[in-house]
């Protein structure tokens, strides 16, 4: 059976994507690897073994086109509202708190997050399916 141990995302700037990630979710750096044309930063944080690799191409000077196939990654937190305030507080501005219902019943409750590089995270309520 496989194991997901991370995913990548091409970012323009180290340390303002790893700024962000530590200030919006407590990733720090959990291993840089420094290679002749590209930089590999791994991201991580004691909730989980799952990473965020970033991945800095030297040289490049033009913004990476997200396409239309990338949809978002997706964290969860034990308090949103609190999350939301404090994200809000530091000037990432979130997007608005969400309520999703299904069958009349909460299925989730959550708010979306741009990080610098125009990379969309999903931060969801823990409840349900979404530990």
């Amino acid at each position: 059976m496989a194991k997901m141990i991370h995913s990548m995302i091409r970012v323009m700037e180290e340390a303002r994507s790893v700024d962000f990630y530590e200030m919006a979710f407590g990733l720090n750096v959990a291993e840089r690897l420094d290679f002749e044309t590209f930089t590999l930063i791994y991201l991580s944080n004691a909730e989980c073994e799952f990473e965020l690799e970033l991945t800095v191409n030297k040289g490049r000077e033009e913004a990476y086109d997200l396409g239309t196939g990338y949809g978002h990654l997706a964290v969860t937190v034990s308090e949103l509202d609190s999350e939301h305030k404090r994200l809000t507080d530091a000037g990432l501005n979130p997007g608005k708190i969400v309520e999703f219902n299904r069958e009349s019943a909460l299925l989730a409750r959550f708010f979306f997050i741009t990080d610098p590089d125009g990379y969309k995270i999903e931060v969801l309520q823990r409840h349900g399916r979404f530990k």
